[in-house]
């Protein structure tokens, strides 16, 4: 695997190990997991206690998630980096908001921080890194470098006869 080439990319990269490695945790050891969490882990549980499944399919989403957010730095996908953040931070206000209103343990709150400060490190990263591409005295933005390739119209350039439009492939 590539390493990230922006500031931004390895707040994004480290999210992603992280999300694969606890969803990996959630999958194979959802005990560990739960206590992690500061969740109550009972010796048994009662006839139609589907915890192990929400913890089965939870983990299997976090897991997913970390090989997207890998997947983004390896492509340097500046657009889900700013995705991420706003998104991010929806979470770490959900999240508090379960922890204030007594639905999560106050513990679970770290979770929550943990989200805040991955999108804040990610805006602060995106910042530093448009600054750093910008060209003296503007206030240009880096391109997008999109993962898709661009294709262009029908005569378009050479080598593009023939070609469908862009938004016919996406």
């Amino acid at each position: 695997m590539k390493l990230p080439r922006s500031v931004a990319g390895w707040t994004i990269a480290v999210f992603g190990v992280l999300a694969l490695v606890m969803g990996a945790l959630g999958l194979l050891w959802p005990d560990a997991l739960l206590r992690l969490l500061g969740l109550d882990v009972p010796a048994t549980r009662s006839a139609g206690d589907h915890t192990g499944t929400f913890l089965l399919a939870s983990s299997m989403a976090s897991f997913n998630m970390g090989v997207y957010y890998l997947l983004a730095t390896v492509t340097e996908w500046r657009s889900f980096y700013r995705f991420t953040v706003v998104f991010r931070l929806v979470t770490f206000t959900v999240f508090s908001i379960a922890v204030l209103a007594d639905i999560a343990p106050d513990r679970f709150f770290g979770v929550a921080a943990w989200e805040g400060l991955g999108a804040l490190a990610t805006a602060v990263g995106l910042r530093l890194d448009a600054r750093r591409s910008a060209p003296a005295g503007t206030d240009a933005r880096p391109d997008d470098a999109d993962p898709l390739p661009s294709v262009g119209h029908a005569g378009e350039g050479p080598g593009t006869a023939g070609a469908a439009p862009a938004d016919a492939v996406r």
